[in-house]
């Protein structure tokens, strides 16, 4: 990865009797780290100080009030309380999901505005942190809300990329949220961001069916047969290299899914469950489909573990290297096709 350039990278702390800062903590223990990054911790210099008495992490950081007085090869951490926490390790409590809500906040925030590049959070504990402000299933909706464009969920470590056409919402209610339009839209989400924030130029797209065996020609539903089917062979005629549907239980276990660039399942479970048991704690959560770059570890808060010094830091360190590469990806993209329609503008000027 290019070191050349220190990207803005903000954090949010999550839930703070979880393991997040002590993963977040750990990570940039590697001094390696800053070479790539200037980290910018949105929470409380007394909480991460409490943090790091209580864990025995010697990261010296420093803190701020705002964005723009990060240090370079330094931890920033942005002041956005001054009060005492009490911190309970592997227990949620309210006071947790109240400030992992704000530190979310405010790191949206400063996202949204451009006073970081990018954006990795921490997990959150999707109960405590509901509020009159927070009313969302997950990070992904609630950051929708927020910026600019339309979410798709995806996935992802080294060789699988996985996308969901529905993502945080009851099995019960998932046959009857799909329809041509949805599967559409999520295959263009997913279409564009393989180009444009992975630099592959023609796409090949794997789509899973919705019951099992994909419906064994009616015997056990005709959503595969009458909906997904005709859908998949409409965007086959504009182009799009997306093949399927394709039988989910036998999809991952025969291997199929290294020929493919990316893979659409139809609901969480569906696409989460197969992907977990192959890449779990190497795996990233990535926002797709959004103006600003956003990536999470692909693990939970895990209060059995909190304050133990027993969690693993691979996934969010694959989080930050992954937001970074897509991030300068995106801007590469933009900046070459932005050259070319002037190219092409001055060449039809003349």
């Amino acid at each position: 990865m290019d070191k050349s350039e220190k990207i803005v990278l903000g954090i949010s702390i999550g839930d703070f009797n979880g393991i997040g800062i002590e993963i977040i903590l750990k990570t940039f223990l590697d001094k390696r780290m800053f070479d790539f990054c200037t980290p910018v911790l949105f929470g409380s210099a007394k909480l991460i100080t409490a943090y790091k008495k209580n864990m025995d992490i010697n990261l010296l950081f420093n803190g701020i009030r705002q964005v723009d007085a990060a240090i370079q090869g330094r931890f920033n951490v942005l002041n956005l309380w001054k009060d005492d926490i009490e911190v309970n390790l592997g227990k949620p409590t309210a006071e947790s999901g109240k400030h992992a809500f704000e530190s979310l906040e405010a790191a949206t925030n400063a996202l949204a505005k451009g006073e970081i590049d990018l954006l990795v959070t921490a997990p959150i504990n999707k109960e405590n942190i509901q509020s009159e402000d927070f009313k969302f299933p997950g990070h992904t909706e609630y950051l929708e809300s927020k910026l600019k464009g339309e979410s798709l969920m995806i996935l992802m470590s080294e060789s699988l990329r996985i996308g969901l056409i529905t993502g945080h919402i009851p099995v019960s209610k998932v046959a009857a949220s799909i329809n041509p339009e949805l599967i559409k839209k999520k295959v263009a989400i997913l279409y564009k961001t393989l180009v444009e924030d992975f630099a592959i130029s023609k796409p090949k797209i794997a789509i899973l069916g919705l019951n099992p065996h994909c419906g064994d020609h009616g015997v056990i539903g005709n959503e595969d047969d009458d909906m997904i089917r005709p859908t998949i062979a409409e965007i086959q005629n504009e182009g799009k290299l997306v093949y399927g549907p394709y039988a989910a239980d036998g999809f991952f276990g025969s291997e199929n899914y290294k020929n493919f660039d990316a893979i659409l399942a139809m609901y969480h479970d569906q696409g989460l469950a197969p992907f977990k048991a192959l890449s779990f704690g190497e795996g990233v959560n990535f926002t797709a489909g959004l103006d600003k770059v956003r990536t999470s570890p692909d693990h939970g808060t895990a209060y059995d573990l909190a304050g133990k010094d027993e969690a693993n830091i691979n996934s969010f360190k694959e989080a930050v290297f992954s937001g970074i590469q897509i991030f300068k990806t995106r801007r590469e993209y933009k900046r070459l096709t932005e050259n070319a329609l002037k190219s092409t503008q001055s060449k039809e000027n003349r």
